[in-house]
C-alpha cells in the first residue's frame, strides 16, 4: 500500500525536492517483490573528475560496494557499506525491461543528494529523511530513462549527525521490496602497523614457549602458515579446495593473517596444516589450542579428537589415538556468529565507535607436545605471605600407576624447600621469604617432578610462585582499603583493552605486547585493569615478573538489563539457563587458567550493565570460588550487595556518588573510580581511519598543551576524592583504539602522547598521604 502525504508532513521528514517539484509518497508494507533491485555500486570519497555523471565515465579504480552507504544508527538506514565521511560519490548501472509508465526514486538520503541519470540531473535532494520514500518521477523528466541498461551516478552530502544514502528507480505502482543489505566481507583496511608487526614472518611468528607456569623441556610449535577455507555454515565435510594461506596465530580479521576476510554466521572457517612426530609409542599426544573463537571442531588424520566452545581461553586435546610417526594432518572447523549471546567483549559485527572489528578462528599459539602415560596435567598453586608459604597442588592425568611427587622451590639457582609425597597438596614454608609486590616482584621458581614407584621421573615442569596476600582494612575514618601483605596500597592503574591495529586481539609479538606494559610500569601505574579481555598467558608471565598488579574482566556478551549504575533498586537481565551456565563456564575456565599468577588481585564479572544478570548468585559464586583475591561484581555497572568493591564510572573527570550510598549501602565496599578520563588526543598519521570521526570524551583538545591540561584536572580531581574515601583508580586508557583516540599513545604504538617519567611525576600525588 502507498499512502500519500500532506506536504507538511513532508518537511517534518526532512526531504525538500529543488529540481523536479515532485509529489513524494511513504513506502507502505504491502508491496511486491517484481521488480529486481540492482544494490552493487562503485564508489570513491575522493572528489571524482569532470564528467563522473556520465555514462562512459571510467570508474575502474572506485570501490566496489553494496548499497546503502552511511552509518549504522542513522534512523530507517539498511547499511551495506560504511560510510562516515562528509562526501560520498557512486556510480551503479541497472536495467529496465520496459520503463515502468510511472516510474519513480525509492530514496532515503541523509543529508543532501543530486541523482543524474545517464549523464543528466534527474533530482536534487535536500535536508534529510528518516526512512524510504517513494518520489514519482516528474513527466518532463521521465525520457531520461531507456529499455535496458541504465547509469545512475549520485553525489551525497553530510554535514551533522548521521549519514545515509541509498536510491533506486522503480514502478510507483509496483514498488519492490528491498533486500537486506549485503554484508560487506571486507573489515577496514587501515594501514596501521606497528613496529613489530613490520617485522613478522612465518618463520618467526610467537615462537616462545605459551604456558610459564608449567614448562616442559620438549614442545613443538604449529605457528605459521596454514590453508585456510569458508565455506557454508551447513557443510561439515573436509573442503577440497583451499582459499589461501594464512597465518596462525593471527585472526581472519587481521592484517597479519594475511587474509583481512570478516566471517558472516552464515560460513564455517577451516584451517589444515601437517605436522611431523618422530615416534608416537609409549607416549601421549597433546595438542594445545590457547584460544580459538568461538567453536570448534578439530581432526587429526581425518578422525574427530575433540570440540570446544568458547573463544578466550586454553584448550588441550589428546589426540594420541589419531598420530603416527611421520606426517600427520589437523584440520580446525571454526563458527563464529559474535553477537547474539555469545561472549565477545568489544567485537561486533559492525564495528563503530567504542565496538570494534569482530575476531573470528585461531588467535592464539597453537602447539604440541608429547608426555609420558602418567603425566602433570596442573599444577595449583596458592601462597601465604604471613607464613611464608608455598601450597603446590598438583594435578595428574593419565594412567592409573603408583606415583609420587617432588616438589623443590628455588630462590634463583639456591634450594630453599623441598618436599616429596603423593599428588595432594604440598606446603612448603620459605625461609626468610621475600614477598612479592609492584615495589618487588620477587618470584621463586618451581620444578615439579612425577615419580613412578622406583623414583624414576616420568614427567617434570618448572613453575614459579610470587609470596603475597591479598586483602582489604577498614581505616580510621571508616572507610575500606585495599591491602597487599597486611599494607594497604592505592591502586592507580590504566583500562587496557590490548587491541592492535595489525593483529586486532592478537599482539603482534611477545615483545610488542611486554612494550606496553613496560610502558604503564615506567609511568607510575601499579595495577592494570584487563578490559573485558583475556591475554596470551605470556602477558600475565610478564606482570608477574615486572610487579604489576591486574584487576581482570571476565569477557562480556549477551542480554544486558537497563544501566542504573549505582543507583538504589538495581535491575538485571533475564538470562537462559543455557546461556547462563555458558557464561559461568567460560568465566570458570578464566580463573582455572590464570588463578596461580600473583600479579591478579582482582575479578571483575562484569563490565558496566553489559551482559549483567543473576548478580548475586555469580557474585557469590566467584567469592566462594577464589576467597583470596577481592571481587568488584560490576565495574560502573548496576551494584548489587555482592563481593568487595562498588565502582563507579565517571566521563570525563571523575566524580563519584557518595549520595547514592544513603543507608549505608555502600559501607561494607571498598570504593573505587573504575573508568574516568578517556581524555582524546589526535595525532596525524597514527589514526585507524583518517576519513572518519575520531573521538574522546569531553570533545577533542584544541591543543595538547589543553590535552595535558585535562588530564592533570582529572588526577587532581581524583586526588581529591582520596580524601573522601576512594582507594583505587582507572584512567581510560592505554592506547587509541581504531577511532577511539583517548590512549596515551596512539594506536600502532609509535607516538607516546605524554612521556612515561612525566605520567610518573604527575601521579605522585596519588600515593601521598591524603
Amino acid at each position: 500500500m502507498i499512502a500519500v502525504r500532506q506536504a507538511a508532513d513532508l518537511f517534518r521528514g526532512g526531504l525538500a525536492c529543488a529540481a523536479c517539484l515532485l509529489v513524494l509518497l511513504v513506502v507502505g508494507t504491502q508491496v511486491s517483490e517484481a521488480q529486481q533491485i540492482e544494490d552493487q555500486w562503485r564508489y570513491t570519497l575522493e572528489a571524482p573528475g569532470e564528467g563522473w555523471q556520465q555514462p562512459d565515465f571510467d570508474d575502474a579504480d572506485w570501490t566496489e560496494g553494496h548499497g546503502g552507504f552511511g552509518t549504522r544508527h542513522t534512523p530507517g538506514a539498511r547499511v551495506g557499506t560504511e560510510w562516515s565521511t562528509n562526501d560520498i560519490w557512486l556510480r551503479k548501472t541497472f536495467s529496465l525491461d520496459p520503463v515502468p509508465a510511472k516510474p519513480a526514486l525509492l530514496i532515503h538520503h541523509d543529508e543532501d543528494a543530486q541523482i543524474y541519470v545517464n549523464g543528466q540531473l534527474l533530482a536534487t535532494f535536500e535536508q534529510y529523511t528518516v526512512e524510504y520514500k517513494v518520489v514519482p518521477i516528474a513527466a518532463e523528466k521521465r525520457s531520461l530513462l531507456r529499455t535496458g541498461k541504465n547509469v545512475m551516478a549520485v553525489h551525497c552530502r553530510q554535514t551533522i549527525g548521521g549519514q545515509f544514502i541509498d536510491v533506486h528507480v522503480v514502478d510507483a505502482q509496483d514498488v519492490p521490496t528491498l533486500p537486506r543489505p549485503k554484508r560487506d566481507t571486507r573489515p577496514f583496511l587501515s594501514d596501521l602497523i606497528t613496529p613489530w608487526g613490520e617485522n613478522v614472518t612465518a618463520e618467526n611468528v610467537w615462537q616462545e614457549y605459551p604456558r610459564p607456569q608449567m614448562v616442559r623441556e620438549h614442545w613443538q610449535n604449529l605457528n605459521g602458515h596454514w590453508d585456510y577455507a569458508i565455506t557454508d555454515v551447513q557443510d561439515h565435510e573436509t573442503p577440497q579446495d583451499w582459499d589461501g594461506k594464512i597465518l596462525v596465530p593471527f585472526c581472519l580479521e587481521s592484517k597479519l593473517g594475511g587474509v583481512q576476510r570478516l566471517l558472516d554466521a552464515s560460513e564455517a572457517l577451516w584451517y589444515r596444516r601437517t605436522f611431523e612426530l618422530e615416534s608416537a609409542a609409549g607416549q601421549r599426544t597433546l595438542l594445545n589450542f590457547e584460544a580459538v573463537d568461538y567453536r570448534c571442531d578439530v581432526f587429526v588424520n581425518g578422525r574427530l579428537v575433540g570440540s570446544h566452545q568458547g573463544g578466550h581461553t586454553p584448550f588441550a586435546l589428546d589426540v594420541t589415538q589419531a598420530v603416527r610417526p611421520g606426517q600427520n594432518e589437523v584440520i580446525v572447523r571454526v563458527e563464529d556468529e559474535t553477537e547474539g549471546w555469545q561472549l565477545r567483549g568489544k567485537q561486533v559485527l559492525e564495528a563503530r565507535g567504542i565496538w570494534y572489528t569482530q575476531v573470528s578462528g585461531i588467535w592464539q599459539t597453537v602447539w604440541l607436545e608429547q608426555v609420558s602415560p602418567r603425566y602433570l596435567q596442573d599444577l595449583k598453586i596458592a601462597t601465604d605471605a604471613a607464613a611464608g608459604s608455598i601450597t603446590v597442588r598438583p594435578i595428574v592425568a593419565g594412567d592409573d600407576v603408583s606415583s609420587r611427587v617432588r616438589i623443590v622451590v628455588r630462590d634463583g639457582q639456591q634450594v630453599v624447600a623441598e618436599s616429596e609425597g603423593t599428588h595432594a597438596s604440598m606446603t612448603l614454608e620459605i625461609p626468610a621469604a621475600r614477598l612479592w609486590s609492584p615495589d618487588d616482584p620477587h618470584l621463586y621458581n618451581i620444578d615439579v617432578m612425577l615419580l613412578d614407584a622406583q623414583g624414576e621421573i616420568l614427567d617434570q615442569v618448572a613453575s614459579y610462585a610470587g609470596i603475597r596476600t591479598v586483602g582489604k582494612v577498614r581505616d580510621a575514618d571508616g572507610h575500606w582499603r585495599f591491602t597487599l601483605n597486611g599494607e594497604p596500597i592505592f591502586h592507580w592503574g590504566p583500562l587496557d583493552q590490548g587491541w592492535w591495529p595489525d593483529g586486532l586481539l592478537t599482539p603482534p609479538s611477545d615483545a610488542g605486547m611486554l612494550f606496553d606494559i613496560e610502558f604503564l610500569k615506567a609511568a607510575g601505574f601499579n595495577m592494570i585493569r584487563k578490559h573485558i579481555k583475556v591475554e596470551p598467558r605470556r602477558y600475565y608471565y610478564h606482570c608477574d615478573r615486572l610487579g604489576m598488579m591486574v584487576w581482570q574482566d571476565h569477557v562480556s556478551g549477551g542480554q544486558s538489563p537497563p544501566w542504573t549504575r549505582l543507583r538504589p533498586n538495581p535491575e538485571d537481565a533475564t538470562w537462559p539457563d543455557e546461556h547462563h551456565q555458558q557464561f559461568m563456564l567460560e568465566q570458570q575456565r578464566m580463573i582455572d587458567t590464570l588463578e596461580n599468577h600473583p600479579s591478579i588481585v582482582v575479578w571483575v564479572p562484569f563490565n558496566e550493565a553489559w551482559g549483567q544478570h543473576r548478580t548475586m548468585e555469580v557474585g557469590q559464586w566467584v567469592a566462594d570460588r577464589d576467597p583470596s583475591r577481592l571481587v568488584n561484581i560490576a565495574s560502573g555497572g548496576n551494584f548489587w550487595p555482592v563481593g568487595d568493591i562498588v565502582d563507579a564510572h565517571s566521563y570525563p573527570h571523575p566524580v563519584f556518588p557518595f549520595d547514592q550510598g544513603k543507608g549505608g549501602r555502600f559501607n561494607d565496599f571498598i570504593k573505587v573510580m573504575g573508568e574516568f578520563g578517556g581524555h582524546g588526543y589526535l595525532v596525524p598519521g597514527h589514526l585507524w581511519d583518517a576519513q572518519r570521526e575520531s573521538w574522546g570524551y569531553g570533545g577533542l583538545p584544541r591543543s595538547k598543551e589543553e590535552y595535558l591540561e585535562r588530564y592533570v584536572t582529572s588526577l587532581k580531581m581524583l586526588n581529591d576524592l582520596r580524601k573522601q574515601g576512594i582507594v583505587g583508580g582507572v584512567y581510560t586508557q592505554t592506547t587509541d583504539v581504531e577511532v577511539e583516540i583517548n590512549g596515551l599513545m596512539t594506536y600502532d604504538r609509535r607516538v607516546i602522547k605524554i612521556p612515561a617519567e612525566e605520567l610518573a611525576e604527575l601521579c605522585k600525588i596519588l600515593f601521598d598521604d591524603p
